[in-house]
C-alpha cells in the first residue's frame, strides 16, 4: 500500500534525524530543542488546521492537516513511538461505538 509506505518511511526518517546535528534538518533541530518546542508546533499547527478547515479552502485543509500529521509524528518519535501504534489502537476502536470507548477508558 503506497500510503503505509509514506508513512514508513517518513517514521524512518523522522527517526533517523534524532541522532543528526540540528544544523543538518528541521527536525533534528525541533530534536534539539526538546519536547515544548514539538508541543509549541503541533498547536501552531492545530491551530492552522482549524482555520483552514474554517475557510473551507480543501487544498490549504489537507496542507496543514499534512502539516499536523507530521509534527504528530515528531512528537510520537519524541517518546520513542510511531504511527504504527496509532494505527494499532485504531484497528483495536474499528467497529467499537465510540460512546462505548470513551466509556471504557473513563473507567480505567
Amino acid at each position: 500500500m503506497m500510503n503505509m509506505d509514506i508513512l514508513k518511511n517518513l517514521t524512518e526518517t523522522i527517526e533517523a534525524r534524532k541522532q543528526a546535528s540540528p544544523d543538518s534538518s528541521y527536525v533534528a533541530k525541533l530534536f534539539s530543542k526538546g519536547e515544548d518546542a514539538i508541543l509549541k508546533k503541533i498547536g501552531e499547527e492545530a491551530t492552522e488546521v482549524i482555520l483552514a478547515s474554517k475557510s473551507g479552502e480543501h487544498e490549504q485543509i489537507i496542507y496543514e492537516t499534512a502539516d499536523l500529521w507530521f509534527h504528530s509524528m515528531v512528537m510520537l518519535a519524541h517518546h520513542g513511538l510511531s504511527t504504527e501504534d496509532v494505527l494499532k489502537e485504531l484497528a483495536r476502536r474499528e467497529g467499537l461505538s465510540g460512546i462505548v470507548e470513551k466509556n471504557s477508558r473513563e473507567k480505567s
